[in-house]
Parts: C-alpha cells; structure tokens; sequence
C-alpha cells in the first residue's frame, strides 16, 4: 500500500489528510564524496507569499496587509529591502548574514490547475512534467543515484507502509520510520481505524503496523461526523508539533550524514493553511526553524560546511486571503535553501509582480522558473552529474536553464 492509495479511500476527510502525520517516513542513501544533501518536503502547500513576503511589491499591501517590520521577534525581518521572513524563521536569520540561508521565489513544478495534494506531491516527489500515459513514478533523487558511482545503503530498518516516492526507485537505499511516527495520539488511532474498518485486509495491516511500533491500537472505535474526524486530523498534527517529532527525525538525520549517508529526504506537515492562516504558517514556520537548527546543531561544523538544505512544496497558495484569513491552493510558490555549502544571503528567482494582469489565472503568483532547475545545479554542485545527465535522466525533459550559483 502506497501512501496515495491509503488517502484515496480517506477523501471524505478533507484536503487536510494529505499532510497527515500518519506518513512521514525518512529514506537515506549513501554515497562517495563529501556532499550531503537534505530534501525536506512540505506537504500541504506552504504559503511563499506567507513565508517570504514580498513588501517591496507596491500591489503587496493591498492583497496581504502591511507588514510589521523590526527587530522584535514578533516582527517581520526585513531581508534586502523587497523580500521580508516571517519572524518563526528568527531563529536561523543569523544564518543569512553567514551566507547559510536563502530563498528562491516565484517556483513551481509543472503541475498546474487541478490543485490536488495527491496530484501535486506525486509531481514534486517523481520529478517528471506529468504522471500520464505510463510514464515512470519513480523518485528523482533514486534517479539520481542510480548514476553516482559506488553508491550504498546505510542498514536501517523500515517500519511502517509508505516508503517516501521521491527515493523510491531501482538504486537501493535504506528506509527508516521513527517510533513517534507510530507511537500514535488516540486521535489519529482513531482515524486509521475509521479509514480502514470497512477492509480487513487493511485494517489487519494497520494492527501489524501497531504492534511492530510498540503502539496500543487495541480495541478502539469511533462513530463520529465527518467535522470530528477533521478536528482529529487538526489535533494530530498539533500534537507532533508539541511532541517535537520533528526534532527527533531531524537528529537522526543528521546522525547518519555524520556517518556515510549523503542523501537524506523527509516530510513535514502542517502547511495546508484554508483558515487562520497567521496562526497555522506560524505554527508549521517554527517547526521548519527547528528542524533546520536541529540538522546544524548535530552535523556539526564540518560536516555542515558541505551540506545542502533544500524545502520544498506541491504548490504555492492564492496571493488573496480567503474568507477566513486563510488562503486556497494555487500555484507559484517559494523554496527555502540552507546549508553551509551555500552562496546564501539572498533571494533567487524572476520576480513576476503581483499586479492583477500579472498572476497566474488572475488569483496566483506567476511561476518563472521550475523548481527542479534548482534541485538540478545543487545535485550539480554537490556530486558533480553532468547537466545532460540531469536533463535526461534525473529530470527528464528539463531544461536546467543558467546556473543561478546556488553553491559557493
């Protein structure tokens, strides 16, 4: 069972399911050299405009609200004069001085118009322009190792149903699930039981799943409304952020890219931001910072010099906020960049203005450029593939296009 078809059979739930916390496992690969590149997908659609506003834009104000700006940690920090960060990412604005922090605005993958996680993610994951006519769905980053020379696996062991699709592929590396991905609330106990109480095979599954964790699923029910299970879902996810599982995914990655790991890939969640979006950003915001300042405390130094962090989503948000403070899915959004193998300190990207006749479909910020170009020159940069090979085979169809200089 892949993690698409397990949301499939949960659609009454809500768009919210697809950032779950039911499936977030990490997949690690080894390779030669000393480059080390970390992929964090944000599932749910992170807000770039939210994230990274862009107050220097004289339609911003209009659309989003004047921005606090200052030095309090309730403000907004001003980065270049155009581009601000929103004050849950204070903690690594230090890094922006060092040249360890950057962004890239105005990206997206090709997907376009249907505004689906599942669509979306299966695009971002798989690196490919489409999902039709029987083109592969295997993962990018598994492309790419199938080209490095002597590429290994570190042993771990793999818990749980839903390898994470941008590893997946022929290239062999190893899969890990951490106990808190299992060590479920009631709630999301709850859930899992609801989704697969009318199949025994899944529900039998699940069982297995639980005890392979070390987690009590035992004799639980629920005969709650479709709004129950949504505050479920909402609970859960707040419930990992205090859990701090994002910490302890964070630290173990690090700890293998200590050792001979090269190539990391995890989820976070959280980033589907419909309603209250000042106080949901905010939440998945300082998750993301302490994920980052967690991966940097335990690389160390030296091993921090040569790493790459790159945090990526299925799509961008509307620029208006909806009814309810929040925004809907759309399409041009931002990456976040970090890493001591970076030439930081600034924002990448073709700036498309927020004027009306400017938006994607008059509702989106315009993508310029494909956010696997980036993905492209950094996997350049660090492991030396050829351009060709990246165009061909890693993406294929891409156009890498100029080398931004994303490395120093």
């Amino acid at each position: 069972m892949d993690r698409r078809a397990f949301l499939a059979r949960s659609l009454g739930l809500g768009c919210s399911l697809a950032a779950s916390p039911l499936v977030t496992p990490v997949t690690f690969a080894a390779t030669p050299g000393e480059g080390r590149l970390i992929v964090l997908i944000l599932r749910g659609g992170m807000d770039g405009l939210g994230a990274l506003p862009a107050y220097g834009d004289p339609e911003f104000a209009s659309l989003r609200g004047a921005l606090p700006l200052g030095e309090a940690v309730e403000d907004y920090a001003d980065l270049d004069g155009f581009f601000a960060m929103h004050p849950a990412l204070r903690p690594v604005l230090p890094w922006w001085q060092e040249g360890h922090l950057a962004f890239v605005q105005a990206v997206s993958t090709p997907y376009r118009d249907k505004r689906s996680h599942f669509d979306g993610q299966d695009i971002l994951e798989a690196g490919i322009a489409d999902l039709s006519a029987g083109l592969s769905r295997d993962g990018w980053l598994n492309r790419l190792l199938q080209h490095l020379p002597d590429t290994g696996t570190e042993t771990a062991y793999a818990v749980g149903n839903d390898p994470l699709s941008i590893l997946s592929g022929d290239a062999p590396v190893a899969r890990w699930s951490p106990d808190t991905d299992l060590a479920l609330s009631p709630q999301a106990i709850r859930l899992a039981e609801l989704v697969m109480q009318e199949d025994p095979a899944m529900s039998a599954a699940l069982r297995e799943a639980f005890s392979l964790a070390g987690s009590d699923g035992d004799a639980l029910s629920f005969d709650g409304a479709r709004g129950d299970m949504m505050a479920m879902v909402r609970q859960d996810m707040m419930a990992s952020l205090r859990n701090q599982n994002h910490v302890k995914l964070a630290e173990f990655v690090a700890k293998r890219l200590r050792g001979d790991a090269r190539i990391a890939s995890f989820s976070l969640n959280g980033w589907d931001t419909h309603q209250a979006q000042d106080r949901g950003l905010g939440r998945a915001l300082t998750g993301l910072a302490e994920t980052l300042v967690t991966l940097r405390d335990t690389l160390g130094g030296p091993v921090w010099k040569t790493t790459a962090v790159v945090a990526m989503t299925e799509f961008g948000r509307t620029v208006r906020l909806n009814g309810t403070r929040g925004t809907d899915h759309g399409t041009g959004g931002a990456m976040l960049l970090a890493g001591g193998a970076l030439r930081g300190g600034q924002v990448f990207g073709d700036w498309p203005g927020l004027s009306e006749v400017a938006l994607y479909d008059r509702r989106d910020l315009l993508p310029t450029r494909d956010l696997r170009a980036h993905a492209g020159w950094l996997m350049q940069g660090l492991f030396g593939i050829d351009r060709g090979l990246i165009e061909r085979e890693v993406f294929p169809g891409l156009d890498l296009g100029e080398d931004p200089r994303l490395l120093a």
